[in-house]
């Protein structure tokens, strides 16, 4: 057991986890509300998959096979990017450098020339100020075709690893790994994809925030033998070390997107409410946001907010029951002798 949130895990040797579920619905719609929100919406999105080729030879693969073993088959091959996460410019990781140009509209840029970027949703400065010459469609109700040229500078090294079955003299079989560090391409002569496309954005003139252009990007690579054949494509020497032939694909996905900020009202079931990890020293411990407000929790009404418990007020002094009235009107809620507002100064009468 865990002695952080009393977490049990199935099984003590899982190096694994499952995620929390902050948010659950028991099916009751009397729990759900209208929360809004400050959000940035998709105007309009292109998605474009591209892929480069890297054939390599003569490839040395590391550790050696130990003497005595011969490679039966190849079992799999598996490629990933190369990352150091104590070094992010390392010259060695997988990068793209991905280089926009659009024409038809253009980037916003300050008095040094600099492109003008704000914070996307990835809480970096990834969203780019976009304006265009839109009266024209606007009259319409129609976005405005931007189009644009994509170049994606592919540079940094892949790993490579290769799992082998080995047969000894006994032909007892086994399975051996080996793996190799494989270059795609230097800064000084990257791997370069190119594309075109077409997105769409809205007005520019009757809004108070300009359209944003923001983009990104991911890589994924695949090996093969050259030539589908170990027996052709790898070299095994008298030292047991390993060489081979191999084609190399760099898979990228890209998709551009024109966001802009709006208010959009949507259905709730209440703020998340996620159980603390602690070993209880403290018997209280501080929020973290503030608690939700339900249209009946009012300091006028109940003097205190109520957060998410059930809403007493009413059931204390409802001016629709009449035991809570006594000699009052029912119907006028309004009514000044109200058990809720003792203290409220009576309606103002007409001038005569």
């Amino acid at each position: 057991m865990s002695c952080f949130g009393g977490r049990v895990s199935p099984d003590l040797w899982q190096n694994c986890c499952n995620s929390n579920v902050l948010c659950e619905f028991n099916g009751d719609l009397s729990s759900v509300v209208t929360e809004p929100i400050y959000v940035q919406k998709v105007y309009d999105a292109v998605l474009f998959n591209l892929q480069g080729m890297k054939t390599v030879q003569n490839q040395c693969f590391t550790p050696c096979i130990p003497q005595g073993h011969r490679v039966k088959r190849v079992i799999d091959i598996r490629c990933r990017r190369r990352f150091n996460p104590d070094n992010v410019e390392d010259p060695t990781n997988l990068k793209l450098n991905v280089n926009t140009t659009i024409s038809g509209a253009t980037f916003l840029r300050n008095s040094s020339g600099e492109e003008l970027t704000v914070v996307g949703a990835d809480g970096t400065f990834s969203e780019k100020l976009l304006y265009a010459d839109t009266s024209s469609c606007d009259e319409q109700c129609m976005g405005t075709p931007v189009f644009g040229t994509q170049n994606i500078s592919i540079t940094g090294n892949v790993i490579i690893e290769l799992d082998l079955l080995l047969c000894d003299s006994c032909n007892n079989e086994s399975v051996f790994t080996i793996w190799t560090d494989v270059n795609i391409a230097d800064a000084n002569q990257p791997l370069v994809l190119t594309n075109f496309f077409e997105i769409c954005m809205p007005s520019v003139n009757d809004t108070a925030f300009l359209p944003r252009f923001t983009e990104f990007c991911n890589s994924a690579c695949e090996a093969r033998l050259a030539t589908n054949n170990y027996g052709r494509d790898l070299c095994i020497g008298p030292d047991g070390s390993v060489s081979g032939n191999l084609i190399i694909a760099i898979c990228v996905t890209c998709e551009k997107k024109i966001v802009v900020p709006v208010q959009i009202c949507v259905l709730s079931t209440g703020f998340v409410q996620v159980s603390a990890q602690q070993n209880a020293v403290c018997t209280t411990f501080p929020p973290l946001f503030p608690n939700q407000i339900k249209p009946s929790d009012t300091l006028e009404n109940c003097g205190t907010i109520a957060g998410d418990q059930d809403d007493v007020c009413h059931d204390v002094c409802d001016p629709c029951i009449p035991e809570h009235h006594h000699h009052c009107d029912p119907c006028d809620p309004c009514d000044s002798c109200d058990p809720c507002r003792p203290n409220r100064p009576p309606r103002p009468q007409p001038r005569r």
